[in-house]
């Protein structure tokens, strides 16, 4: 794997999973406190539920991290090559059934998120995206010490990334619905 790969793979990812809690209505995270229009559950447990997913969301990144910062990419060789792109598919597809739990869990309402939830789901995506080029920075072989400065520009550019489905999401709609009126 080459480094300009992993940059590219790593932004075009980001730019994809910072657009998603803006596009969708489905929920991404299971959060301890009921939603819009989600089936009512009991406070004691809501929480244990929401523990639950976000320790099953953080052990898919540990794992995924170590499969991919792990593997042996080697120029040359196609077993390896191979191996390395299953372990990347097969880290995205476990990430993807964790995400996809909550809006399984809420098929049968229509739930609406608010501002504050689709915040936090950028910043839980933010989290993974994150992990995976940490990945990769391990697969490469230079794994450099970061300070609170590159999280907090990263997380300005992830959010930045994400501007184009929050304006679909609140400035067009809102724009086409006062025309009308």
């Amino acid at each position: 794997m080459s480094q300009s790969f992993a940059v590219w793979f790593v932004i075009g990812l980001a730019l994809l999973t910072a657009n998603l809690p803006f596009l969708s209505e489905r929920p991404f995270v299971v959060l301890p406190w009921m939603q819009n229009e989600e089936s009512p559950a009991p406070a004691w447990l809501r929480w244990p539920g929401s523990l639950l997913f976000f320790c099953a969301l953080v052990g898919v990144a540990w794992l995924g991290y170590w499969l991919i910062g792990g593997a042996i990419l080697l120029a040359g060789d196609t077993a390896s090559a191979l191996l390395f792109t299953l372990r990347l598919i097969g880290a995205l597809i476990l990430a993807g059934l964790v995400l996809t739990y909550p809006g399984w869990r809420s098929r049968n309402a229509r739930v609406e998120k608010s501002f504050l939830v689709r915040l936090i789901e950028l910043l839980v995506f933010y989290g993974l995206v994150g992990v995976l080029g940490f990945a990769f920075e391990l697969n490469l072989g230079n794994v450099f010490t970061q300070t609170w400065q590159f999280y907090a520009i990263t997380l300005c550019l992830f959010v930045v990334l994400g501007y184009p489905g929050f304006v679909l999401k609140y400035l067009l709609r809102r724009r086409k619905h006062g025309k009308a009126r």
